[in-house]
């Protein structure tokens, strides 16, 4: 018989050799074996302390490591899973640990997968690196999550994850970018530790084919020629097969009970392990006890991983961040308050200053701290300065920069000194590339010989058509140089405080049946996708302009709009307040437009149900439906045009962008005009989508409306540049400041398009992060008399570029104006 050059015997062999080179103490701790004693997790927290005090970080670079080594847990991962398929599919007994992984070999690939996404080429060299030990050249944290699987066997849960790197922190500091990096180090240790696990359970599966392999033989024998069996059991010795548990298990599973021919096997494998001074029922125990340790390691693995698809890791970076933990000491704990997107800001900014600083990110974070601190002693605590944010994200921040001596890059210094005059530079590039393509233009009419007098027609000409196409240019430009930054935010998604009440209110007309049906129907939906405490949902209405004060239509729509609201109320009745309201005014006679009217329209509508909420103007309005009391303290108002949607949750992120300290509006007495907060915000706006009833106008513009500074925000430069948008009609406002900066500023009958200078005097913001939604005019003549409504008031309210403008008695006054805001009229 010649097995030794047996094909299937031969395979078997490399496998065993290629597997038992594959242990976890040889591909990471070369000094400790990876099953280490288990900790518990007091002795986990002790633990991390040691740890820490043994780490040595290195300054040298050194090559990415961790893809490597995620693609060759990969390849081993696939050769012991398809081993163990071909020994399902021979229906051949496998471990519990096997069945583990066959089971969940799918949930292995999809870690892989996002170990890889998350793990882009370089990441690892942006992380702190040891420079010592075993996991020399890896990260720092990478080393960690080694440690913490390597003594929990592969068990990694809430608490001992908390502990253990709380523990590791009261001697060493981690950074941001490594507590971040927890959920993917850990995810590779994981993989790392299946692969060592599904390596030893391969290794068995070859030891228990090997052993099937020699009992088939054994078998086929004894029976067909019962006295070759001593030369068959000679040629197995000879073999030097692998006395361990599963080799030998297998043999005495498959020839124990066979017969007395087969004992002689037996009483061979007896032998042999006398020699090393065991026997089989200890191996056999031995075996079952390693099968049983092998599930447990494997178990739990896969019980991690799926931990760490379902835990909350903004959670647990905050709970265990120090610069976190630094930062909520904020005066009037303002800082926990905010939503997660402004807190993570803020730290982004404490970690790009320490990367460039000697300081460490907690000492950045305790500047930032220091100086809030001293401003709110010096300045009180409503101060902005007395918020940790202002030395972050706003006018502080070179303060903070300096104290934690950050170093700057040449191109950053340039940029600093540019940011000094924005307005400058940017009209200075607006002008400098019309004049420039203007004068190219007339350089080809004198070259090809026009007269001076045309040449001089078209440059002027040609000077005021291409300043478009510069601005055009200007403002793509600012986009890819400049870092849009999202305007702070207070975290009101459990419901709007008391302080901050809010009322949604949509300005519009009562004109028929149908139409009062549609706006108390839209108005029920944007309550139904924002509802939550102290917020409410009003219709702000006038009749259409008429030749009389009444019309015989009017008293019936009034009627059924007050049904329809007092209906609202009562099917989401409130114990304590009522949600929904209405404000209809009565018609005005307007002796310019020679018509009865409400009074200055939208502008005039607004006004009114300001003064009706500081307790004035009742007589304006000739119904209202709902409990004023609760009225007084409503803060902050959101306007709505009929056809504009409010997405879920938009009311809320609206009045807690309006709420943090950095956005509160100040006004100024000297200058007569907010000049630092926002009291308007306006979000972006967007072209709803068309629906099957929608005209073929509407669809044709539902895709792409083009350049409309009206119906929808196209750029951010303003607010990206200077800090400060345009309001278009559509946004919130606090009532307070816009009645202080608005309130007997425009005379009577002159603006249409108010819109613009509200916002020039109350500064608006924008919220570029939410998004509002309208439908487009179904119509060209729609369309077309809207469009002209715009350009009407454009060129109304054109004079506000003048040193001198008509206030409201007409008197020409002086114009209290930013340039940023007359430069905003002049380009309309």
């Amino acid at each position: 018989m010649k097995l030794a050059t047996n094909t299937v015997y031969d395979i078997l062999l490399r496998l065993r050799v290629y597997f038992q080179g594959d242990t976890f103490a040889q591909i990471y701790n070369k000094e400790e074996p990876l099953k280490s004693v288990l900790l518990s997790s007091e002795q986990m927290e002790q633990y991390g302390k040691t740890l820490a005090s043994t780490h040595r970080l290195s300054t040298d670079k050194a090559p990415d490591q961790l893809l490597k080594r995620l693609a060759d847990n990969e390849g081993m991962l696939l050769k012991a899973y398809n081993l163990l398929s071909e020994a399902v599919k021979a229906k051949r007994r496998i471990t519990p640990a096997s069945e583990w992984l066959l089971d969940n070999y799918y949930l292995i690939q999809e870690q892989i997968i996002t170990a890889r996404q998350h793990l882009p080429k370089g990441y690892s060299q942006t992380l702190p690196r040891l420079s010592e030990g075993v996991s020399v050249g890896l990260p720092r944290v990478y080393d960690i999550a080694l440690k913490i699987i390597s003594h929990s066997d592969g068990y990694v849960d809430q608490k001992s994850l908390n502990g253990f790197i709380t523990a590791y922190q009261s001697v060493m500091k981690l950074k941001l970018g490594e507590l971040w990096a927890i959920p993917i180090m850990l995810r590779l240790a994981l993989i790392e530790n299946l692969r060592r696990v599904s390596a030893r359970v391969a290794l068995d599966r070859i030891d228990q084919n090997l052993a099937d392999y020699w009992a088939d033989e054994m078998i086929e024998v004894a029976e067909k020629k019962p006295k070759d069996l001593i030369l068959l059991i000679a040629d197995m010795a000879r073999s030097n097969p692998p006395m361990e548990g599963p080799f030998v298990a297998g043999i005495i599973r498959r020839l124990k009970g066979k017969g007395p021919t087969l004992n002689m096997t037996l009483v061979w494998l007896e032998q042999q392990l006398a020699e090393h001074g065991l026997t089989s029922n200890e191996l056999v125990q031995m075996e079952n006890q390693k099968q049983a340790s092998d599930q447990v390691s494997m178990s739990n693995s896969i019980r991690s991983l799926r931990f760490l698809g379902k835990t909350n890791w903004r959670e647990f970076v905050e709970m265990t961040s120090i610069v976190e933990q630094t930062l909520r000491e904020d005066t009037g704990g303002i800082y926990s308050l905010m939503d997660f997107a402004t807190r993570d800001r803020y730290r982004h900014v404490i970690e790009q200053i320490a990367k460039e600083s000697i300081l460490p990110e907690h000492e950045v974070a305790r500047i930032a701290i220091q100086l809030a601190h001293e401003s709110a002693l010096q300045n009180g605590n409503e101060d902005r300065s007395a918020h940790v944010g202002y030395y972050l994200v706003d006018k502080g921040l070179p303060e903070t920069q300096k104290l934690s001596k950050k170093a700057f890059s040449r191109v950053e210094k340039i940029r600093i000194k540019l940011g000094k005059y924005p307005l400058s530079i940017y009209l200075g590039s607006i002008i400098f590339l019309s004049v420039l393509m203007s004068f190219g233009l007339c350089r080809m009419e004198y070259v090809y010989g026009v007269k001076k007098w045309l040449i001089i027609g078209t440059g002027i000409l040609s000077l005021f058509c291409l300043s478009q196409l510069a601005i055009s240019l200007v403002n793509w430009l600012a986009t890819l140089l400049i870092k849009p930054n999202l305007l702070p935010r207070m975290d009101f998604s459990h419901g709007i405080p008391p302080e901050y009440r809010t009322i949604v209110v949509i300005p519009t007309l009562l004109t028929n049946v149908e139409d009062i049906h549609k706006l108390v129907e839209s108005l029920e939906v944007r309550y139904l996708a924002n509802s939550g405490e102290h917020l409410h949902f009003a219709l702000l209405t006038d009749f259409k302009d008429a030749p009389k004060e009444t019309m015989p239509e009017d008293a019936a729509l009034a009627q059924l709009a007050k049904e329809c609201i007092e209906e609202l109320n009562q099917k989401y009745k409130n114990p304590d307040k009522n949600i929904f309201f209405l404000f209809h005014r009565p018609r005005k006679w307007n002796e310019r437009e020679r018509s009865w009217m409400g009074y200055e329209r939208k502008r005039g509508k607004l006004s009114d149900l300001n003064s009706l909420l500081r307790g004035g103007a009742k007589d304006c309005f000739s119904i209202v439906v709902g409990d004023l009391s609760v009225l007084a303290s409503v803060k902050y108002v959101i306007t709505l045009d009929m056809d504009t949607l409010l997405p879920r949750d938009s009311a809320w992120q609206f009045a807690g962008t309006m709420a943090h300290p950095l956005n509160r509006a100040f006004y100024s007495e000297t200058v007569k005009r907010v000049v630092s907060g926002y009291g308007i915000l306006q979000p972006r706006v967007a072209v709803s989508l068309p629906v099957s009833s929608s005209s073929w106008y509407a669809r044709m513009h539902g895709n792409e409306p083009g350049i409309d500074p009206y119906t929808r925000v196209t750029s951010d430069v303003y607010q990206d540049i200077f800090g400060e948008g345009s309001f278009i009609g559509k946004g919130i406002y606090e009532v307070d400041i816009f009645e202080k900066a608005i309130k007997n500023r425009f005379p009577e009958n002159r603006i249409l398009s108010h819109d613009l200078l509200e916002g020039c005097f109350a500064r608006s913001g924008l919220l570029s992060d939410i998004q509002l939604f309208e439908e487009y005019p179904s119509d060209y003549s729609t369309d077309v008399k809207r469009r002209r409504r715009w350009i009407r008031g454009d060129w109304q309210i054109g004079s506000w570029v003048f040193p001198r403008v008509p206030g409201a008695n007409k008197h020409l006054l002086s114009n209290p104006l930013s340039g940023l805001s007359r430069w905003k009229i002049f380009d309309n």
